[in-house]
């Protein structure tokens, strides 16, 4: 499994990914700062989400047609340019600068999510779910260096607050690129653009199997979204400090990767449908969690249920697609996939900060978690009517 190209596609996730972490934090505490009402606060990572929805399918398509390494090098420029955006945003103290820059910077993490389809096509077949988890599970490395990156680089431009974590990352981008430069990889000469809906559709009215992958990674990322965007905002409000606020980012996150080392061997022993299902009971832990209670410890537990339950869901779901799909499918549908996640995402985002704003932390909690029973129900009853493999 360890080629050239897979263990360059761990180096640059590495990189790259620590912006991730930071903008975490940072969205919702830059947002605050600028966003002319409560309710905008959480308009930038919104944007951000929102890029994505636009970009996921031209950005797949890209990489079809010019290769793996061209996207992701597109992606490094942008997480570079965005960076700059935002910490000139914080300067000029420009809202709408701030978020056009997190606009530039979700086209940037767009780009970066397709190491997981790229680590599974850089190694043989029966190899291909243990590439996906372990380069998700790569990003353990960067749920520690993000958050420590912005704890170090916030103030270097006091007095404008975190305008110094925003270059930290642009220079992440900077250094990405370089184990990218490295990569190659062929292109796999996607579709023509005019048959590009029609293609989508065809594909997936044809195949349930990837209609319902689609389906369970799309609710893992969407209530992963709702809690974790105003956490940060959340801890604030209780009285705990942006350090606090970060070590449950850092945790949180490294709770979504670290099971990567082994999400991989799971599926192979149970099944993609089973780990997924127990993402989402993991979900529906981490909404009640959440829901008890304010304390420092119940951030720390809903977090990491949170964190646990979005890597099986996800990972599960991401394993499935690549197993119902052809080489000539994978560019097209894998960029629906992304479309919709992203779609997923942005909705969740938008609606966490108006419930946050209207109903509090455990309100949203309170909402979160029946939602996630009444879906998971429907995804479960689809397993029954579809008959979709548990092996796969």
């Amino acid at each position: 499994m360890l080629t050239r190209n897979f263990l360059l596609i761990l180096l640059a996730n590495i990189v790259l990914g620590s912006a991730m972490p930071m903008l975490i934090i940072l969205g919702g505490l830059a947002g605050g700062w600028l966003a002319p009402h409560e309710w905008l606060s959480t308009a930038p990572p919104s944007m951000q989400m929102l890029a994505g929805i636009v970009v996921a399918t031209p950005v797949s398509l890209f990489m079809g047609r010019y290769g793996r390494r061209a996207g992701f090098l597109l992606g490094a420029a942008c997480l570079v340019v965005g960076g700059g955006l935002a910490a000139t945003a914080l300067f000029l103290q420009s809202f709408v600068l701030l978020c056009l820059s997190h606009t530039v910077l979700g086209a940037a993490l767009i780009s970066v999510n397709y190491f997981r389809f790229a680590a599974s096509e850089a190694v043989a077949e029966e190899h291909r779910a243990q590439a996906i988890s372990f380069t998700l599970a790569s990003g353990l490395v960067a749920a520690l260096l993000g958050p420590q990156l912005f704890t170090e680089a916030r103030d270097l431009m006091a007095p404008t607050p975190l305008a110094g974590a925003y270059l930290a990352i642009a220079g992440l981008g900077v250094l990405g690129a370089v184990p990218v430069f490295w990569i190659r990889m062929p292109a796999t000469s996607p579709r023509p653009s005019g048959r590009r809906a029609g293609g989508a559709m065809r594909i997936l009215t044809g195949n349930p199997r990837a209609v319902t992958a689609i389906g369970l990674a799309a609710l893992s990322q969407a209530m992963m979204v709702l809690l974790m965007t105003p956490t940060p905002l959340a801890m604030i409000g209780c009285g705990f400090g942006e350090d606090q606020a970060a070590d449950v980012i850092r945790w949180h996150v490294m709770a979504m990767f670290a099971p990567g080392f082994v999400t991989g061997s799971l599926i192979r022993r149970f099944g993609g449908n089973r780990i997924a299902i127990i993402g989402l009971v993991l979900l529906f832990a981490s909404a009640l969690t959440a829901w008890s209670g304010i304390g420092l410890l119940d951030f720390y537990g809903a977090l990491v249920l949170l964190g646990f339950g979005w890597n099986f869901g996800f990972i599960g779901g991401t394993h499935l697609l690549q197993a119902a799909l052809s080489d000539e499918e994978r560019p097209l549908v894998q960029g629906v996939n992304d479309t919709l996640l992203a779609i997923s995402s942005a909705s969740a985002s938008l609606l966490s900060g108006a419930l946050f704003a209207g109903i509090g932390w455990t309100g949203l909690a309170a909402v979160a978690a029946p939602v996630l029973a009444v879906l998971a129900l429907v995804l479960a009853v689809r397993f029954r009517r579809r008959e979709v493999p548990v092996t796969g």
